[in-house]
């Protein structure tokens, strides 16, 4: 996906922050050139200031994406992924840990799963930044109740992890 991104719009880099941050977000391009997260339009002005952009760059990168169809087929398939509970595990009284990731993490996901489970934790949700946007993606587990303190070591013998926060 990178790459075809990379490739259409390499001479114009506010294009590309502004796509990176369409994909972060999970904000399509409909067949009427809006923008949108779900259903909800989204502003050129608001899509601007979260990009860092002047507002002729959001033009301009939907006027690409509807002209170029994989680009048009890609960007019109983006759903949003939901609400990350990260932030308010605590509150609701889930637990949350977080991965550090190197760029050996092949398996990370798997093997913090099963360390999860055979400690009879639920797993509510899990999210993984994109490797390939970021040099140390963070894995985020958020769980049906609080982990052990105990448990962090355990997680820093696997393979791959760098570095792990348990909230």
């Amino acid at each position: 996906m990178w790459e075809i991104i990379e490739e259409k719009f390499k001479k114009y880099p506010a294009r590309i922050r502004v796509a990176e941050k369409m994909i972060e977000l999970g904000l399509s391009v409909q067949e009427d050139g809006k923008i949108y997260c779900g259903n909800l339009k989204i502003s050129d002005k608001a899509l601007a200031t979260a990009s860092d952009v002047d507002r002729r760059a959001i033009k301009s990168t939907i006027d690409v994406i509807k002209e170029d169809p994989q680009l048009f087929d890609l960007f019109n398939n983006i759903i949003p992924a939901g609400t990350l509970l990260k932030n308010i595990a605590k509150i609701v009284n889930l637990g949350a840990i977080e991965i550090e990731v190197g760029s050996d993490n092949e398996g990370v996901l798997a093997a913090t799963t099963e360390l999860i489970s055979k400690n009879g934790i639920n797993i509510r949700q899990a999210y993984a930044e994109d490797s390939a946007m970021q040099n140390f993606p963070i894995l985020t587990i958020i769980t049906e109740s609080p982990i052990d303190g105990d448990l962090l070591s355990e997680f820093l013998k696997i393979k791959g992890v760098n570095r792990v926060s348990i909230y």
